[in-house]
């Protein structure tokens, strides 16, 4: 299965862009599923249909579907949210607030993913394209297999099984004392069931040929520099992005006074969209004279993105930045092919990497990891810029 996600910060257009997608794979005769997991739902008003949870064919071999995160959440999360509220109960909570406690932060957004993995494992579809969250910030949290892993394998399951083996003993003397009973199995299996769905997940979404990320950005200061940090974070996790779509391009036969202003900015802004995120490719897609809304709109989008094209292509092959960990120190790897080490400047300020090669600039904004530490020298190495920080 091709599993294409599309993000970018919010209001940028991510929705009508993968509705346009989906319509172009279904035409080459793809079974497509365009699943949107962001919170605010937009992608029933993009195709102008009513979409619920489950999949509803939208045309041949186009589906489409908004997760309702609350029934995802009960059917994966169901037993630990019911202990969880009958523990907060106990403590003198009243019931909705006990229940809206028993729903951890960002859970929503992850049982997207598990959502994702599902349909993957089904197998039904050909391509699986992903109106992600704002700026994909669910895929931040992809780093839990690797921070929790340890912790779910020396010390959960050991737990576990002693919890499990233990209760019938304590529990009679443990409930009349604490007001609630000790977790049972279903609620002691349910976090490493999880665990390794998301672990499973993460193997998928870091397999290049199978998985891409597109960044849906609009040529404005604020958004740049959030698909800048989107970037990174997905490098960070070895997810590829293998495309950019710059939208609301204003046309230049526009001419009215009001828009020079925001044609120069755009001009600027165009320029840096393609240093910035070089070698990727990019493509800019105009400002509409209507809303992205229905079908017949969102097939001129289609031939503005695609014309002839295959969508399901990876567009750039090539990891263009990654993060490596050697030990405690980290090195940042940076695409350059034909680039010579000594035609290339580096300096740091706060969070911002600056590249300068030539009379071309780069700006880089750096993962968390990476923003508290300095270079500490570079070098190219097959076609990469190898930047340490210590």
């Amino acid at each position: 299965m091709r599993v294409i996600l599309m993000t970018g910060k919010g209001g940028v257009g991510k929705t009508s862009v993968a509705a346009a997608t989906g319509l172009r794979c279904a035409e080459l005769g793809y079974k497509t599923l365009v699943l949107s997991t962001d919170p605010a739902h937009s992608l029933a008003d993009s195709f102008d249909l009513d979409l619920g949870h489950d999949p509803i064919q939208v045309q041949p071999n186009l589906w489409g579907a908004e997760l309702d995160a609350l029934l995802e959440l009960e059917g994966n999360w169901g037993a630990v949210k019911r202990y969880i509220t009958q523990v907060l109960q106990a403590r003198g909570l009243d019931g909705i607030q006990a229940e809206e406690l028993a729903i951890l932060p960002g859970m929503d957004e992850i049982f997207g993913l598990v959502r994702m993995k599902r349909h993957y494992d089904e197998g039904f579809y050909d391509v699986l394209i992903i109106d992600s969250a704002p700026t994909g910030t669910a895929l931040r949290l992809l780093s839990l297999p690797e921070v929790g892993g340890w912790y779910m394998r020396r010390f959960y399951k050991p737990f576990q099984n002693m919890s499990v083996a233990l209760r019938p003993l304590v529990e009679p003397l443990f409930r009349p004392i604490a007001g609630f009973s000790l977790p049972d199995r279903e609620v002691m299996d349910a976090p490493y069931e999880f665990y390794e769905q998301i672990e499973a997940l993460e193997r998928v979404l870091c397999d290049n040929q199978q998985t891409s990320v597109r960044l849906v950005m609009n040529p404005e200061k604020m958004v740049l520099k959030e698909s800048l940090r989107a970037h990174a974070y997905l490098s960070l996790y070895n997810v590829a992005t293998d495309l950019v779509i710059a939208n609301r391009i204003i046309p230049e036969d526009v001419s009215d006074p009001f828009f020079v202003t925001w044609k120069n900015n755009q001009r600027q802004y165009r320029e840096e969209i393609q240093s910035n995120f070089h070698p990727l490719p990019v493509k800019e897609v105009p400002l509409y004279q209507e809303e992205m809304c229905g079908l017949e709109a969102l097939r001129r989008l289609k031939e503005t993105l695609y014309a002839s094209e295959d969508p399901t292509q990876v567009y750039h092959a090539e990891t263009t930045l990654r993060v490596v960990q050697e030990d405690d120190r980290y090195s940042l790897e940076i695409y350059l092919p034909g680039i010579p080490k000594d035609k290339v400047d580096l300096s740091k300020s706060a969070d911002e990497l600056n590249i300068r090669i030539g009379n071309h600039r780069r700006n880089l904004v750096l993962p968390q990891a990476l923003a508290a530490m300095k270079p500490a020298g570079a070098k190219m190495e097959e076609d990469y810029l190898k930047i340490r920080f210590t």
